[in-house]
């Protein structure tokens, strides 16, 4: 069965997004408002997750972000992959990222 994905235009305003990159990855930048559970951590922190409301899931290019959203479905979650990632959502359409780092922000 495939997992429901969206392209990073579809994505709702307001929307609750888990980004399940590497620390290093979400330190260059990411989506302000994100959540950040690497993809490894996330049948522990799992928990950390909203369970009642739809979940946006992104990495880098798509390859993660699959693997986590069928994780989540399958465990009573209601994820959808978002298709491109982080390169759709900032080098494709130019979307805004922020660091934490105080530095540019970039897509790593």
């Amino acid at each position: 069965m495939s997992e429901p994905t969206v392209s990073v235009t579809e994505i709702p305003e307001g929307a609750n997004i888990l980004d399940v990159r590497e620390d290093d990855e979400w330190n260059a930048g990411h989506i302000d408002g994100a959540q950040h559970i690497p993809l490894g951590d996330l049948p522990v922190r799992y928990g950390e997750v909203p369970l009642d409301e739809d979940v946006y899931v992104i990495c880098r290019s798509g390859g993660r972000s699959i693997r986590a959203t069928s994780w989540l479905n399958q465990n009573g979650f209601d994820a959808i992959n978002v298709r491109g990632g982080m390169g759709a959502w900032n080098l494709d359409n130019g979307l805004p990222i922020v660091s934490d780092a105080g530095e540019e922000p970039w897509v790593k």
